[in-house]
């Protein structure tokens, strides 16, 4: 059967001499593996829709199993996303945290809004840490398992301060912090933020201005929360957090 889809390579990876296999994002058809016959050919009429962060119309044949391109057609294929290596380290972090993030076909019509809004964002030239930070909570909202941020997670309690709780899924009181000895000290701030970055459409993202040490709270928090909920071993993540200790 011939399927025509709009999609954006989450994963790209060489099979045998001349060939890829891309893992695409699609609008309509969750997530699909897609061989690229003769993608590695420097003359290829199909190796620019075979490089991480296209996106594109892919047009393939596929009865079970791996599809095969037929066709295809560039819409954004991203390349300054690929030639600055700090939107890089950041834009295949979110390639590689979508793709383990989703099981094959699973349904991503959301799923690839956000992915295509937020690499529009970081092509935008948009804060990247903050970017990142907040596909991060839409992964983890369409994954299930969206922070509890409105009131303590454990007792249900409102309070005036918080401490955040990667392991019980959002904020404690000062009350049950003795439940969670690993809790994170978390400012009114930076509690503001994860609140704000829960609720925001990557389709609807503006200017966000956010202090260092902000940036700082904010990715301690939800990188524990992606730990602990999630549980992904990312190769991409390890690079970004190298890179940021450099910068």
């Amino acid at each position: 059967m011939l399927y025509r889809v709009e999609g954006i390579v989450i994963r790209s990876m060489d099979y045998g001499e001349s060939n890829k296999i891309v893992t695409l994002l699609t609008q309509s058809h969750g997530k699909v593996g897609v061989l690229v016959r003769g993608a590695k050919k420097v003359r290829s009429k199909h190796s620019s829709l075979a490089q991480l962060f296209t996106h594109g119309d892919f047009s393939f044949f596929k009865s079970s199993g791996l599809g095969t391109l037929n066709h295809g057609e560039i819409i954004n294929s991203h390349h300054k996303l690929r030639e600055h290596l700090d939107l890089s380290a950041h834009a295949a972090y979110i390639a590689e945290l979508t793709d383990r993030s989703l099981q094959e076909n699973e349904s991503g019509q959301l799923h690839f809004e956000q992915l295509k809004a937020c690499l529009e964002a970081l092509n935008g030239e948009k804060d990247m840490g903050i970017v990142t930070n907040i596909y991060e909570m839409k992964i983890l909202a369409l994954s299930g398992y969206a922070p509890q941020l409105e009131h303590c997670a454990n007792c249900g309690r409102t309070a005036s301060r918080y401490f955040f709780s990667a392991g019980l899924g959002g904020v404690i009181c000062p009350v049950c912090q003795s439940v969670d000895r690993y809790a994170l000290q978390v400012s009114e701030a930076a509690h503001k933020l994860l609140r704000v970055f829960a609720q925001l459409d990557m389709r609807r993202l503006g200017s966000i201005q956010v202090k260092d040490d902000t940036k700082i709270e904010l990715n301690h928090c939800i990188r524990a929360l992606i730990d602990a909920q999630l549980g992904l071993q990312l190769k991409s993540r390890n690079f970004l957090e190298q890179l940021a200790k450099l910068n």
